[in-house]
């Protein structure tokens, strides 16, 4: 029988680190974090490489501990009105081997108190990448409802992000795909409940989602000029 890579731990510990997100307490509870979180978390890493690879070639699951698919706890506070220290969730992406930050196609895994989600796609593409995913879909709307038009895919993801009032310029305002081409983020999302996390068939729950998205993954690399 499969073990469970998370426990209650995890979340017992972030929210702990909510109600006290500063330095002095981080440090005194650093074992925790390292136990509870941390560890769990590459481990989780490591053991999705091999299924990850039957998915796709290119996207990368990375368990080194620093700069790799864990992102750091360590929030950037330099132009942040909110000055706290830490996130208070726990983020695992899975990014594609050509892509030096967020805005290459990914999986990315979710864990927080009260929100645990899977997500796929591309967040928060600069002005170049986003007008190059606009065009795409212009230029190939079949191989864009192909992408999207899987079961599976209907029946347990939804997209995610934010969009524009209206079609950006030099796009039709009653162009078909209108809604699609007025988004800033190419990205779906699976949620889940923190009692899904904590199961044996997690890891596995976490893969069936990868394959159901790997075609709209490979649709945006496409449209990217990457390899998927």
């Amino acid at each position: 029988m499969p073990q469970a890579h998370f426990g209650p731990e995890l979340f017992t510990f972030l929210r702990a680190l909510r109600a006290h997100n500063e330095r002095a307490w981080f440090a005194a509870h650093k074992e925790r974090y390292e136990r509870d979180v941390r560890g769990p978390a590459l481990a989780f890493v490591s053991d999705f490489a091999t299924p990850l690879a039957r998915i796709s070639a290119h996207i990368v699951a990375d368990p080194r501990p620093v700069g790799g698919s864990l992102f750091r706890l360590h929030r950037d506070t330099r132009f942040a009105k909110d000055k706290t220290p830490y996130k208070t969730h726990a983020g695992i992406q899975f990014r594609h081997a050509a892509g030096r930050d967020a805005h290459a196609p990914c999986f990315y895994l979710h864990l927080e108190p009260g929100r645990v989600f899977a997500g796929a796609g591309v967040w928060r593409p600069d002005a170049a990448a986003l007008a190059t995913l606009r065009a795409g879909l212009v230029h190939d709307p079949g191989g864009w409802k192909k992408a999207i038009a899987g079961k599976a895919f209907r029946e347990q993801c939804h997209f995610d992000g934010e969009l524009l009032k209206r079609p950006p310029r030099g796009f039709a305002p009653d162009h078909p795909l209108g809604e699609h081409l007025r988004r800033k983020d190419y990205l779906v999302v699976t949620d889940w409940t923190e009692k899904d996390a904590l199961q044996p068939d997690f890891l596995a729950r976490f893969t069936s989602f990868c394959r159901i998205t790997a075609p709209f993954n490979a649709y945006l690399a496409q449209a990217l000029g990457l390899e998927f």
